[in-house]
């Protein structure tokens, strides 16, 4: 059965990594970029301060800091208890994918991007449901993007990006929690 769904997931990500073009990559090459996503950062914490003032945003950010590093350990930790090769490593797929990155790691089993955006998105849309409805959809969607840019660049299968975006959703949803329990223990400090 595992054998099965691995082989679904790598002919899906070849077709999903075939509809790329070369006048598309270097978008994608941004999208993927961690530091690219920096200007959203900056308007979420905007939005972030405006509504929770200078001592509820510091435990955002503390929390938010965890949240990352959180996804980025458990990512680690998956990659390196399963140790499943990343489409890019993989000589048999080389000659019918498209690789656009610029390097490739070893392990992709599941991917930290995904995860880290999802766990972003989940925290933040959970935090600022209220004051801006549609927000949390936006961060998903703009979650999903970066978990597609995994895919497009070659070094992600769907599975991976999945994975990574149930974890980091957890994990976001988790440090919510966490944060809420911050904001009314040092509510009075």
């Amino acid at each position: 059965m595992i054998e099965e769904l691995l082989k679904y997931d790598t002919e899906l990500f070849l077709y999903l990594n075939n509809l790329g073009t070369e006048s598309w990559d270097g978008f994608w090459r941004i999208v993927t970029e961690k530091w690219s996503s920096i200007p959203l950062y900056a308007l979420l914490l905007y939005l972030i301060y405006k509504e929770l003032g200078t001592k509820g945003t510091l435990i955002v950010l503390v929390s938010v800091a965890l949240l990352v590093t959180a996804t980025d350990q458990f990512a680690n930790l998956f990659k390196y208890g399963f140790e499943r090769p990343r489409p890019c490593r993989v000589e048999s797929l080389q000659a019918s994918m498209r690789f656009v990155a610029d390097g490739c790691g070893r392990f992709g089993y599941f991917s930290a991007h995904a995860a880290s955006s999802m766990g972003v998105a989940v925290f933040v849309g959970l935090l600022l449901r209220s004051q801006y409805r549609y927000l949390p959809f936006l961060l998903i969607f703009w979650s999903v993007v970066v978990g597609y840019s995994r895919i497009y660049l070659g070094v992600h299968y769907p599975l991976d990006v999945i994975s990574g975006m149930f974890f980091g959703g957890l994990l976001g949803w988790l440090f919510y929690l966490l944060q809420e329990w911050g904001q009314k223990r040092f509510k009075d400090v």
